[in-house]
């Protein structure tokens, strides 16, 4: 049976506007870093993609690299999107990336035009799209000249290949030059991608002062610190999570989950019981507080891992007094 979405999908979501731009995204968008790759059920990674856009989630974040293997992800997005999404194709955001290791050899790697543009034509293939809406630059190349890539960013928005075009994990004085070279290329940066949770602050060292002056946006990664800012840690490590599973896929390790964030995320669980929320919704809805951030990417590896999460948005305000509890608990 053919997917019909739900018409009243967009009743219940928030979304705001990426800088000064015409772009407005979901306050809770999906990633594929996980669970969409190739040991992972087909039908499980559908039914996810039908839940995120029936509750007014239409920005979808993808990368190159994303699996295991690389590619993986966006060749069953691509599969899904054809048989199911392709009729809602103009109101969907679909972003993707490059910057990190994608194949052997000196060309497939940070930031040269030889290696975005060839990633992009393949991503698109992958998915079997047209354009994607936002193209990042995954991380920063230390070897590439800043340039190249920011002219190489601007060359896929002409092309139309990319309508926007963003940075991820840039700190703020690399950002700022970034910025400074768009700018004069006369394509703007529609958006930064940093992680940042309650457990990993450092954006509020420049970068979101940074994104308030440029009028970008913000979409955070991470927000549930890879898993950690769930209920799931609050008696221990359980066998089934991240770090019970001991993967190795840039996932956290047990020797990280040391006693003393073992308290934190447990003192962290407290307020967010007496707020009336798992501590999961706590912390996205920690990271929502702040009006510049547009969006948060969750990643999920189940239909209600999302709908749970949604409830986030359900309060998003925090009294001075709960503030200062949780400064308390992370100093």
């Amino acid at each position: 049976m053919a997917y019909a979405a739900k018409p009243e999908r967009y009743n219940n979501m928030e979304y705001r506007r990426c800088g000064d731009s015409g772009i407005k995204l979901p306050m809770i968008s999906l990633g594929l870093w996980q669970n969409f790759g190739q040991p992972d059920p087909l039908e499980n990674s559908r039914t996810m993609l039908h839940t995120a856009f029936d509750n007014g989630i239409t920005h979808f974040d993808l990368a190159n690299n994303y699996g295991p293997p690389p590619g993986a992800a966006e060749e069953n997005f691509g599969k899904i999107f054809k048989e199911d999404f392709r009729p809602y194709r103009d109101e969907m955001i679909i972003s993707s990336k490059a910057g990190w290791k994608m194949w052997e050899g000196p060309y497939g790697d940070f930031g040269s035009k030889k290696y975005l543009t060839a990633s992009l034509d393949q991503s698109l293939k992958r998915m079997g799209l047209d354009y994607v809406d936002i193209f990042f630059h995954h991380r920063p190349d230390p070897e590439t000249n800043l340039e190249e890539t920011m002219r190489t960013l601007d060359l896929f928005v002409r092309q139309g290949k990319a309508l926007y075009i963003g940075l991820s994990s840039y700190q703020p004085e690399e950002a700022a030059k970034a910025f400074e070279i768009l700018n004069s290329l006369g394509t703007k940066c529609l958006i930064h991608q940093p992680k940042y949770s309650m457990l990993n602050r450092w954006v509020e060292n420049g970068l979101m002062k940074l994104l308030e002056k440029e009028k970008a946006g913000c979409i955070a990664f991470s927000c549930l610190a890879q898993g950690l800012l769930t209920n799931k840690y609050l008696q221990g490590i359980p066998a089934d999570s991240r770090v019970g599973r001991q993967l190795e896929n840039g996932a956290i390790t047990e020797e990280a989950l040391t006693p003393g964030l073992l308290k934190k995320i447990q003192d962290l669980g407290v307020i967010a019981a007496t707020r009336e929320q798992t501590l999961a919704q706590m912390a996205i809805a920690w990271v929502l507080k702040d009006k510049r951030i547009t969006s948060v990417i969750l990643g999920a590896s189940k239909p209600e891992q999302i709908t749970d999460s949604l409830k986030a948005m359900h309060n998003y305000n925090f009294s001075k007094e709960e503030l200062e509890l949780i400064d308390g608990i992370l100093s």
